[in-house]
């Protein structure tokens, strides 16, 4: 287990490495940079002065030379300086870190609560009612992009109920009520393909193993349906569902950008998308970076619980 661990993180590093300077070519694809956005389109300076701007941000240099001393920083310890506020990518990183976290950890908390109980469910009572509302709800999650829900959600609260959160964000050890009404909309939004994926996934693992022999073993010996549900059945048929939720922890964090943007939320997503308006490469870079960081981690957490939850699993 431990050779495994080492290799994974050994093959962590060629997959950040193409992952940030992918994302510094196609940010310099983009029309204009630093300088463009920061005197505007009717800005009144001289040729030398913008080259003087240029030669400041360091633009002027190939983009592998940029790369390059980006990657010093990061060698160093920290994830670049942003070219419009003078910050350490470090430290604005940290400092909105618990947005995002919280928002990723309260939809998948959600996701699980409402998902997995309707799953189990479902396939125990299969082609009945609930069986239907699920799987009507399943596809309604699948087919609704979480920027509308969350716009219309907005609307709807705004409009018809005349309640709307505080727009400055409020830390949960400050004042948790204020905070969970902050979150509240923005879980919902994200989270609901998430529980939409779980609930499908649990249903259909969950009516695989209840037709498994070991299940009607357990029932002829007079085991009480509830204990084989829960001993027998359910830890098997979530395995599958803890895997697919590690691939959609990508889903979770890219979603956020769009999310944190609608409802004014100064995370690491919202950071990412006014880095990329305002063409701060640093900011983008390290955003990503450290986005491409958590879900290789946690995808690797998922492979050790998988592991822990089936016996039969080994890495070599």
């Amino acid at each position: 287990m431990g050779k495994y661990v080492l290799r994974r993180l050994i093959l962590l590093v060629p997959t950040l490495l193409g992952i940030s300077a992918l994302v510094l070519i196609l940010m310099r694809l983009l029309p204009g940079d630093a300088v463009d956005v920061l005197i505007g389109t009717e800005a009144m300076i001289g040729p030398e002065q913008r080259r003087t701007l240029t030669r400041m941000f360091g633009l002027n240099d190939p983009i592998h030379i940029h790369y390059l001393r980006w990657l010093g920083e990061v060698v160093r310890g920290n994830l670049g300086v942003s070219l419009r506020t003078g910050e350490t990518m470090t430290k604005v990183i940290l400092q909105r870190l618990p947005i995002t976290a919280e928002l990723a950890l309260l939809s998948t908390l959600l996701a699980w609560i409402v998902a997995i109980p309707l799953g189990v469910l479902s396939a125990v009572r299969r082609n009945g009612g609930l069986d239907f509302t699920a799987h009507v709800l399943g596809l309604v999650g699948l087919s609704v992009p979480n920027f509308w829900l969350a716009t219309m959600l907005l609307l709807f609260t705004s409009l018809y109920t005349g309640w709307q959160p505080d727009l400055i964000w409020v830390s949960p050890f400050k004042n948790l009520p204020a905070n969970l009404q902050q979150m509240m909309l923005p879980v919902v939004s994200l989270s609901a393909v998430l529980m939409a994926v779980v609930m499908r996934m649990m249903r259909s693992s969950m009516l695989e193993v209840l037709s498994q022999d070991y299940i009607r073993t357990a029932r002829s010996k007079g085991l009480r349906e509830r204990l084989v549900l829960a001993r027998h059945a359910f830890k098997n048929a979530a395995i599958p569902v803890i895997t697919v939720q590690g691939i959609q922890v990508g889903y979770l964090l890219g979603g956020a950008v769009v999310i944190e943007q609608i409802f004014g939320m100064p995370g690491i997503g919202w950071m990412i998308l006014n880095g990329i308006y305002q063409r701060d490469y640093p900011v983008v870079q390290s955003g990503v970076l450290f986005v491409a960081v958590a879900f290789v981690l946690v995808n690797l957490l998922v492979d050790l619980v998988y592991a822990y939850l089936d016996p039969r699993i080994r890495y070599d």
